[in-house]
């Protein structure tokens, strides 16, 4: 039923649970999993470019690839063959995730809640919140 899985990861515990979600149907299903970690560097808007902004974004950057590195340890210990592919990339969480989604041609994206409530919800909004609304695939949120 689903082909190719998208995994999107930050780290957290809740990525970690989507993961091992993923895992599971991609064993069942035989799917493809992409990994993906997007580097958040809108806060980068209006800054001026110096050193420490590349420090700042260098120090983003391999964060993302720790967590991808993760998401492949998990794999192992989970014993799991299903083929995983990852990507590290820059851009908004929510936007990227979908404009992967489309391009990879993915059949279901497999997401951790965010956890957040209360009022940093209503004004931040959620990455995982953002996809389901407007992805043109399946989506699974994992608690």
């Amino acid at each position: 039923m689903y082909k190719k899985i998208l995994v999107p990861t930050d780290g957290s515990k809740f990525s970690e649970k989507s993961e091992e979600h993923a895992l599971f149907l991609g064993e069942a299903m035989g799917s493809e999993i992409i990994g993906l970690s997007v580097v958040d560097t809108k806060f980068f808007n209006g800054l001026p470019a110096g050193d420490t902004i590349y420090e700042i974004n260098q120090i983003l950057k391999e964060e993302s690839k720790k967590n991808l590195r993760r998401f492949e340890e998990i794999k192992k210990e989970k014993n799991s063959d299903v083929k995983l592919r990852t990507i590290a990339i820059e851009g908004s969480p929510a936007d990227t995730i979908l404009e992967v989604a489309e391009k990879e041609g993915v059949d279901l994206i497999v997401i951790g809640s965010s956890g957040k409530t209360g009022l940093q919800k209503f004004l931040m909004g959620s990455v995982a919140e953002k996809v389901v609304k407007l992805a043109k695939s399946n989506v699974l949120i994992v608690h």
